[in-house]
């Protein structure tokens, strides 16, 4: 029962629950002031109530909005700023908070109530609202609609006549500001800026010099402020790093004996994984192999709850580019007391594996266990040792049984026929002062497959063995393509007369033999496998098992590399809490500072409620790392072109859109655009179904998959793009827009208004 405003004692302060039905019952937001008007609190009471606020937000019971008011933890201030996420233009609208603190908990969706002679409101429009919750379900009514956020913008600082100019990094945006204020950047300097002001007189004011923008360093630099990854570790996790670096490793299945390998590349920068193999001496088991995947046993020191797992679980995984890695986990760890090394004892999840003579997996456990690996051995050194190319003391003890029981993994693999599209990795080479020796792709090796083979069995067994128990999974999924996907790769293989049903169960193997069954020229079989590879989905993590489609397989987890990804972690403690391999100590205390670490490893219950937000949280991450790490990647193969400029090479065809289409030198990488305005003076047609640009009167054909030799026009490291034409290319003369035939309109005039030059749908 909620107290009067007037109390007799003003020591007496209220207890939690009755403050919580204050909050929840207010019409107005509820403050500090609000309390301790409300309950009567003066003096010493009103610093005791600050105190006592403090810890109900400790708790997890309030939360407080950017105005100070509080509000129940999962719930909404009184008085907020969404963001709209969905309307349909006839009244039906949702939005979500701008901001939202509660990582634990889903973000809330909420339905806005509008008054009918109020403009409608369209996705991404923010708007300040009064919330209240009805039936369980939050309702919002606008009091106002806000002007667009502006986050902070990459570019660099130009002088163009007298004035000074932000000419973004960013390839999509094709606008520069004017400068209102530069601070003390230099003229050409990578700089943050922030816009101001209000369309049609929106300038930048510097915030922050980044520095040389061609400097090789200044390109993943780039996409780190770009993407907002977090690139530096707090106080408070370094020190939580460096206290649990000091844990005694306890008591652990001793695996020392075992001579346990990692084979990784020679630049690796951290080592997860480490396996061995030998002939299973089980009568039961004749031709079969016993064989350890073990892990780094990161949740030994990651545990949940601390400054560590919510940092690792906000950068969600490592990034990689080609001049550093931003880290999931601090430095100490990531490369020293995490990663499994050679002649050290180190902490590992251990996945034991019995694999029959058929390559299937029979039985598996997973143990906590102490490993000391006999090497640390770089791919290409592994092959050469087992191709005779190289001597190894290793060879005979160590490679060669783990080659055999790859081989019949490897057959296991062949016979469930996972999709067969290896996609070329670019690799950048740097020098010592991080300028670029050169550009090429990573060779494909046996040693590669192996180690892939192995952990791809490891993942299965833990996604199972997690089923056996009923404990909480999260998944890898891969779902297999959309009906939308496949009916546009049906219509493009139609223009090779090439059927393909709809009405089966799509299956990789599906693929693999229409790739096998090809009965077309090299360059035409290069196009239909770029279709093939644009029809399938982008993987994702979910506590939801949809299996994985690419890999061919009904459950499937990551559970090998949990320095980098937090999903593996993840598995990690639902193994330790489903087959008990906690330490079962109390609280433990580090040398280090005498700090304080949580005993609990195993997956908490909240965390176990709340899957589905994490996978959604990580998944995102993850895109954001890959795209990161694309456009950096593009920005090196650009400086590195740029030294080219004006030469013919030879090109292959990667994508084709109505103004143009894009190329890529084959090996190296690096796409890059041919205007169609750049074609000649005919008139260009573009064919959505087969992906192609026709010309009308020639019947010239530009489509996916191509070879053809062009001419590297423009390079720009800035902004990761190439720029080629035809070798004999001139400029064109005529334009028409779209579907309105010759017009004779001035180019820039269309391009002001966004209309393509010299295309025609069909």
């Amino acid at each position: 029962m909620t107290r009067s405003s007037k109390q007799k004692n003003n020591n007496d302060l209220p207890t939690s629950k009755q403050i919580l039905e204050f909050i929840s019952s207010s019409s107005q937001p509820v403050g500090k002031r609000e309390v301790a008007r409300h309950f009567g609190l003066k003096g010493q009471s009103k610093i005791a109530l600050k105190a006592l606020l403090k810890d109900m937000a400790d708790e997890g019971l309030i939360d407080s909005s950017p105005g100070r008011a509080f509000h129940l933890m999962g719930g909404l201030p009184k008085v907020t700023i969404l963001k709209v996420i969905d309307s349909d233009g006839a009244g039906s609208v949702l939005a979500q908070p701008e901001k939202w603190q509660a990582d634990h908990l889903p973000i809330p969706k909420v339905k806005i109530i509008e008054k009918k002679k109020k403009a409608g409101l369209s996705e991404g429009d923010r708007v300040l609202v009064k919330t209240e919750q009805v039936d369980g379900e939050w309702h919002a009514f606008v009091l106002r609609k806000l002007i667009p956020a502006e986050s902070g913008v990459l570019g660099i600082l130009c002088l163009e006549g007298d004035k000074l100019w932000l000419k973004p990094v960013d390839k999509k945006v094709k606008k520069s500001w004017p400068v209102s204020d530069a601070g003390n950047a230099e003229l050409g300097e990578l700089v943050l800026a922030e816009k101001a002001g209000r369309p049609p007189r929106v300038t930048a004011r510097i915030t922050q010099r980044l520095g040389d923008p061609f400097q090789p360093k200044s390109f993943s630099l780039i996409a780190i402020h770009k993407y907002n990854i977090p690139d530096h570790f707090s106080h408070e996790v370094l020190e939580e790093a460096d206290a649990v670096a000091d844990l005694d490793l306890g008591n652990r299945e001793d695996l020392t004996h075992l001579p346990i390998i990692a084979i990784d590349p020679a630049d690796a920068r951290d080592h997860d994984d480490a396996v061995w193999a030998a002939p299973d001496d089980n009568p039961d088991n004749k031709g079969g192999y016993q064989a350890v995947v073990a892990i780094a046993d990161v949740s030994f020191y990651v545990r949940p709850g601390t400054a560590l797992d919510r940092e690792a679980r906000k950068r969600g995984n490592s990034v990689y580019f080609p001049d550093q890695v931003i880290p999931m986990l601090p430095e100490k760890l990531s490369g020293d007391v995490c990663s499994l090394k050679e002649n050290v004892d180190r902490a590992a999840l251990a996945c034991h594996l019995t694999i029959g003579a058929d390559g299937k997996l029979k039985s598996w456990r997973f143990t906590r266990a102490k490993v000391r690996l006999a090497a640390n051995i770089a791919y290409q050194d592994a092959q050469d040792a087992i191709d005779g190319k190289i001597t190894s003391p290793l060879t005979e003890t160590v490679l060669k049984p783990l080659w055999a029981c790859w081989e019949v993994l490897n057959h296991a693999r062949k016979n469930r026929q996972p999709l067969g599209l290896d996609l070329p990795e670019r690799r950048v080479v740097l020098g010592e002062k991080g300028e670029i020796l050169s550009v090429a792709t990573r060779e494909r090796l046996d040693a590669h497959q192996l180690i892939e083979d192995f952990m791809i069995a490891a993942n299965i067994a833990a996604a199972k063995a997690l089923e056996a128990k009923k404990a909480p999974v999260m998944y890898r999924v891969h779902e297999p393509p959309s009906r939308e996907k496949l009916v546009a790769l049906r219509d493009y293989l139609k223009t090779f007369s090439i059927a393909f049903a709809l009405g089966q169960v799509i299956k990789p193997q599906i693929f693999n033999h229409l790739i096998e069954r090809l009965e077309v020229d090299e360059e035409s079989r290069a196009r239909i496998m770029e279709q093939i590879l644009r029809s399938q989905t982008q993987a994702y993590y979910s506590p939801a098992n949809m299996g994985h489609f690419g890999l061919a397989l009904g459950s499937y987890a990551h559970f090998t590399s949990p320095i980098r990804r937090y999903a593996d972690l993840l598995v990690h403690r639902s193994l330790v809490g489903a087959y008990h391999l906690e330490s079962g100590k109390p609280k433990l205390k580090s040398s280090h500072n005498n700090h304080t670490i949580p005993a609990t490893t195993s997956l908490p219950p909240q965390d176990a409620e709340n899957m589905s937000v994490i996978g959604e949280k990580i998944s995102h991450a993850e895109r954001r790392a890959m795209e990161a790490e694309r456009e950096t990647i593009d920005r090196y193969i650009a400086a590195y072109f740029s030294q080219y400029i004006g030469e013919i090479m030879p090109t292959r065809i990667t994508g084709v859109r109505e103004f143009g289409f894009f190329a890529t030198v084959p090996e190296l990488g690096g796409d890059g655009l041919v205007p169609v305005s750049t074609l000649g003076h005919e008139y260009f047609r573009y064919d959505e179904a087969t992906q192609s640009l026709e010309g009308q009167d020639s019947g010239t054909r530009y489509e996916i998959g191509q070879k053809i030799d062009l001419r590297l026009m423009e390079a720009d490291p800035i902004g990761g793009s190439l720029r080629f034409e035809l070798p004999d290319a001139e400029p064109a003369v005529k334009m028409s827009r779209r579907g309105r035939g010759r017009s004779g309109i001035d180019p820039r005039l269309i391009k002001r208004r966004g209309r393509p030059a010299n295309i025609r749908h069909r």
